[in-house]
């Protein structure tokens, strides 16, 4: 199982990274994906991959669009150039730029959009691929992925809260969709019609930990924090949605995970 999206580097982790590292391993987690938010982090992510070696861990360097109204004077100014920038961070465990997008939820659009092409073009002429958030701006993020030729790198819509028919839109534009812990409750209408429609060789799955935590009442239902372990739940419910067993969406959402982040060589089982 490849975990797709998961922010291992926030600070609730501090206290118990390893064991839960450990608790991923043991529960068959092969890979995971830990996209930036911000400037500030990128650094310190990538020492975090050196603390851990021997877990299977990429990381991909962006800035989230929710972040857009935080940052910092130096952000901005680190991020005028954002492909210098993220060239200069860049490691050998980068695979991909992001988390970037829009997100209606979060104020000065205006500049989310003009951040969202900045990676957009970078990715481009990085050869990554691109790690999109979408929430209520999917109408505005189709058009400025189309202008900026974001097909020419692809990457994966993250977390996909869309219709199912805007999965072609975004299909011929290059992108992936990886479902995260919404698939596992019977609520979640736009999710569950989306993952029962994205054709086997563009399905993921993450856990976005630490939200999203799976089940009916996820974080609100009292089992706290998510985490990388609790990902084969949600291949479980990808498995119901979509008629298959859960050893074939695991294997087929981990042969996609590697073959979109192709720079992954820690994303080949172990």
């Amino acid at each position: 199982m490849i975990d797709s999206h998961c922010h291992l580097d926030v600070a609730v982790f501090d206290d118990d990274r390893a064991a839960m590292l450990a608790r991923a391993a043991t529960a068959g987690v092969t890979g995971m994906l830990v996209p930036a938010i911000r400037p500030d982090t990128w650094t310190a992510l990538a020492a975090m991959l050196g603390r851990h070696p021997a877990a299977p861990l990429a990381i991909a360097l962006g800035v989230h669009p929710q972040i857009v109204p935080e940052l910092t004077d130096g952000e901005h100014t680190a991020i005028a150039d954002l492909t210098a920038a993220i060239a200069t961070a860049r490691t050998p465990a980068t695979v991909a730029v992001g988390e970037c997008g829009l997100d209606g939820g979060t104020g000065e659009r205006a500049r989310q959009e003009q951040i969202f092409r900045a990676h957009i073009r970078a990715a481009r002429e990085l050869r990554l691929p691109l790690v999109v958030h979408v929430r209520r701006a999917h109408d505005t993020a189709a058009s400025i992925l189309r202008d900026e030729r974001a097909a020419e790198v692809g990457g994966v819509m993250h977390s996909y809260s869309g219709p199912p028919d805007l999965i072609p839109i975004y299909r011929e534009l290059g992108f992936a969709f990886s479902f995260a812990g919404a698939v596992t409750r019977a609520s979640a209408r736009k999710p569950l019609a989306a993952a029962a429609a994205v054709p086997d060789e563009l399905l993921l799955c993450e856990t976005d930990a630490p939200d999203q935590t799976p089940g009916p009442g996820g974080e609100a239902g009292g089992r706290g924090r998510n985490e990388p372990a609790h990902l084969a739940e949600i291949i479980a419910a990808l498995a119901r949605i979509r008629g298959r067993s859960v050893a074939e969406v695991a294997a087929s959402t981990a042969a996609n995970a590697r073959r979109i982040f192709s720079a992954w060589a820690g994303s080949a089982p172990r």
